[in-house]
């Protein structure tokens, strides 16, 4: 992102599919209808005394629904349920090749991708004259706000140099009805409450652990979207995840935390007590052993990321420079704009994006949607195929050699779509067990006379920075690492460092993968806000990583002992 930093963190649909106008629908909701009506008045009758109209627009209303349950120390900490709906509007002048959108280069023009102004809220209940009525409002500032930068864009293409990238600003791309039937969970609140209660009250037990909490959060987002090519699309998506965490600070003040998260994407699908129980019991076993540990120092060395940490590395150094709209706006370093065709990786690894993939191994993924939030089916990209880069994460934002979709175009409701990540998936044709991994990295420990190597078993999350005239990094958060030393002694837990370093560095340092895929469920958040996502990939042998220290707090653990250690009644 420009600098608006790009992070990811931790944190069912019956399958009616329909081309256009194809397959069987679950009958639309009324939503459709509606905003079907208004958008067909608008474009009729809307338009400036000069004639200016607009030649696309699209709505969309998002329906979200959140349920969180908040526990602590077998007690509830707090309870969120709401319920909101979301429009979204889309609304251009010009044509496909030039419009509204187009990005106005010097002074303080805007990125093409960037929030409007804000969301806007719409009645949760079905009324048509109270959805006509907010959609009337929003689409009249919309188009005032498109014609007055229409006139920008015109005036800026006049008096800048000719643009390196002169691709149209809007795909043409096939109208699409589809519609299947509204998500919802089955969560019997009151019997979660109790579990996680009972779950969180484990803590009780550790006087060390400063912070802990057990949660429940689940949100289902209906999105109802039509345009003016004709698509009229219906779907819906469930999240839910338990979260186990626990915290704690060191003698030399640095605080540590450890987490844990189950995914979901049906209520029959969460985790057993007894599952959350045991995650919840390793999460405040490994934060007591970190706050043991010792701090790591500076260090460039061989490495090995396990699986999940994996996916988090490839997502923040290769997921978002891959973007499509990246590669043409002139804001952006553009790391690999000009590589299609050419080995970025070794030719071992593939990378996928594929957003179509409900589960892996099993495991529900977050990333997983049917059609993206431009109305295009969601499609399998291969970004990466035996090393060699070609094409890109594409929205209807067309860039040199690439005129049409893939089906990335994502944002969180209310903001502006931008081409995003969905399911990344990396892939290996010379997979060796982890243990042979676990033998390579030692090898490469005494080919380069290194003392130790480390391994990185888990890490939350990471961001990066993409834009021009600023370092092209990245920073990935390790929580759990392992110095692995080639004399035989036995590993060693360390703490306080973070990974640092320049993507195209750091892909030619790959040199192998294990057989071990995993999933990294998140939230990834850029210009278009967050959205979930899913990486999964093998763990991977690096002969050279960075890492710095991580910063730390200075104020001491606290003074009292905490009354968890207390066995009187009074204190």
């Amino acid at each position: 992102m420009p600098r608006i930093p790009l992070f990811l963190s931790l944190i069912f649909l019956l399958p009616c599919l329909a081309g256009a106008q194809s397959g069987p629908s679950s009958p639309p909701h009324v939503l459709i209808q509606t905003m079907s009506e208004e958008l067909d008045y608008s474009m009729k009758n809307l338009a400036l005394p000069d004639g200016t109209k607009p030649y696309f627009l699209a709505y969309t209303i998002t329906d979200v629904k959140n349920l969180i349950i908040r526990t602590e120390l077998g007690a509830v900490t707090g309870t969120d349920d709401s319920h909101q709906r979301v429009l979204g509007v889309d609304l251009r002048i010009g044509d496909y090749k030039l419009d509204s959108s187009h990005q106005i280069r010097g002074g303080r023009g805007g990125f093409r991708g960037r929030r409007g102004g804000g969301a806007v809220s719409v009645s949760v209940d079905d009324n048509p004259m109270a959805v006509k009525h907010a959609l009337w409002q929003a689409t009249d500032r919309e188009f005032k706000a498109a014609a007055s930068r229409y006139h920008r864009v015109l005036v800026n293409m006049k008096t800048m140099v000719e643009e390196e990238d002169s691709s149209a600003d809007f795909s043409r791309e096939e109208a699409h009805v589809y519609s299947e039937p509204e998500a919802a969970p089955a969560i019997d609140r009151e019997s979660w409450i109790q579990r996680l209660r009972r779950v969180s009250s484990l803590a009780r037990k550790y006087p060390l652990i400063h912070s802990s909490s057990v949660s429940l959060a689940g949100q289902v987002f209906n999105r109802y979207f039509v345009n003016s090519e004709g698509s009229k699309i219906q779907t819906g998506n469930i999240y839910l995840r338990v979260h186990v965490g626990a915290g704690t600070k060191a003698e030399d003040g640095m605080a540590l935390s450890q987490s844990f998260i189950f995914n979901a994407a049906s209520a029959d699908r969460l985790p057993s007590e007894e599952e959350i129980t045991r995650a919840f019991q390793k999460v405040i076993d490994k934060v007591l052993e970190l706050r043991k540990a010792p701090i790591v120092e500076p260090f460039i060395g061989p490495a090995i990321l396990v699986n999940r940490a994996s996916g988090v590395f490839f997502h923040e150094i290769f997921g978002h420079r891959i973007e499509g709209h990246r590669q043409k706006s002139v804001d952006e370093g553009q790391t690999f704009t000009k590589k299609v065709g050419k080995p970025i990786l070794p030719d071992f690894l593939s990378v996928h994006d594929n957003p179509t993939l409900s589960r892996f191994g099993g495991e529900d993924l977050r990333g997983f949607y049917r059609f993206d939030d431009e109305g295009v089916p969601a499609q399998n990209a291969v970004l990466v195929d035996k090393g060699v880069l070609r094409t890109f994460l594409m929205s209807r934002s067309p860039v040199r050699g690439f005129p049409r979709s893939n089906g990335h175009g994502r944002r969180a409701p209310g903001s502006r779509v931008v081409s995003r990540m969905g399911n990344t998936m990396i892939y290996s044709s010379k997979a060796v067990p982890f243990k042979r991994l676990r033998e390579l990295l030692i090898e490469e420990c005494k080919k380069q006379k290194k003392p130790f190597g480390l391994l990185f078993e888990d890490i939350s999350g990471g961001f990066t920075g993409t834009g021009r005239g600023r370092g092209q990094t990245f920073k990935v958060l390790p929580i759990v690492v392992y110095r692995i030393f080639p004399d035989g002694r036995p590993d060693e837990l360390v703490r306080g460092v973070d990974i640092v370093g320049t993507p195209l560095t750091c892909f030619s340092k790959i040199i192998h993968a294990g057989d071990d895929p995993a999933v990294f469920n998140g939230t990834c958040g850029a210009e278009s806000g967050s959205v979930p996502v899913s990486a999964v990939s093998p763990s991977i042998l690096v002969s050279q990583v960075e890492i710095e220290k991580r910063s730390r707090a200075q104020d001491r653990p606290p003074i009292l002992p905490s009354p968890l250690g207390d066995k009187k009644e009074n204190r």
